[in-house]
């Protein structure tokens, strides 16, 4: 299996996992404040991948060097996941799923001015393709959800935390090198996200409140911090050096039809037609905008 394909196979994994987060994230929230439940999810996470770290010599002498730019790649990473979590307490999973199909787009504009990359307008017509596709999805075809669909309070504040999920990956890939180890470098993100977290939650005089979480809530906590957190920050930073920031956001127009396709298994939920015919145009979409001829990048791969 080459390296690109491989590449594609976890962040195809990395997606689903996501998917699975929004469906999770929509559980929890409201339950205690985001930012302490997401301070949870990264100690979890960090506590989880430690052993691995510091069993080796070549892992702990990456620690140190790996900090600061950690730091800045999990500031970006946390402020994602403190607006998801804060928005869905005035706005729905619906209205998110919506917004969120906005971050390749905005990963692409981010990338003109850091790698010095070109959006044609062919590429914008695929950006609005895919937009469209997962907003079938999203609203299941009815074309009065779509027009009742209005910005609220949580969608105007997810807004700007799906612009530092867009920021995120830029930083996954600029601030990589080449004698990196991804495992130290995720590693490093969990804990500079713990520091963040703990930093907000100091400054801002919240309580921790872990007590209210009851033992189904720590399950959903526990997929969160494995799954959507440990492992899906390893499949990304791993994709985004190989493919590129814009490729692997590219992958978020499959967003949609991952949940749709979890509910329908885990929930039993059923997926209509419009829904189906949503999946088919964003995965044309993506598979469009991982086309070499389409994405043209002026940085090393």
């Amino acid at each position: 299996m080459s390296k690109d394909l491989n590449a594609h196979l976890i962040i195809l994994v990395a997606t689903f996992l996501v998917g699975g987060s929004f469906i999770v994230s929509q559980k929890l929230s409201g339950i205690i404040d985001p930012i302490s439940i997401n301070l949870l999810r990264f100690i979890i996470a960090s506590l989880a991948l430690a052993p691995f770290v510091f069993i080796k010599k070549e892992f702990r002498k990456k620690v140190i060097p790996t900090f600061k730019r950690a730091m800045i790649i999990s500031f970006f990473y946390s402020a994602f996941f403190i607006g998801l979590f804060t928005s869905l307490e005035y706005t729905t999973a619906l209205n998110t799923g919506t917004i969120f199909t906005l971050v390749p787009l905005l990963t692409a504009f981010f990338a003109i001015f850091v790698f010095k990359q070109k959006i044609s307008s062919k590429q914008y017509l695929i950006y609005f393709i895919g937009i469209i596709g997962t907003s079938i999805v999203v609203f299941k075809g009815s074309l009065d959800m779509f027009l009742s669909l209005s910005l609220n309070k949580g969608d105007i504040l997810f807004l700007f935390s799906i612009s530092s999920m867009a920021l995120y990956s830029i930083c996954a890939k600029f601030f990589y090198k080449e004698d990196d180890k991804m495992i130290v470098l995720v590693f490093m993100t969990l804990v500079g996200g713990s520091i963040w977290m703990a930093l907000a939650l100091f400054f801002l005089n919240i309580p921790l409140e872990w007590n209210k979480i009851d033992n189904t809530q720590f399950l959903y906590v526990a997929y969160l911090s494995i799954a959507a957190t440990l492992i899906t920050s390893y499949l990304y930073q791993k994709g985004t050096v190989i493919l590129g920031p814009r490729k692997v956001m590219a992958y978020i127009y499959l967003n949609p039809a991952t949940i749709a396709i979890l509910l329908f298994v885990f929930e039993f939920k059923l997926i209509n037609i419009w829904m189906i015919i949503g999946i088919l145009i964003s995965s044309f979409a993506t598979f469009i905008l991982l086309k070499d001829n389409i994405i043209v990048a002026s940085v090393k791969k």
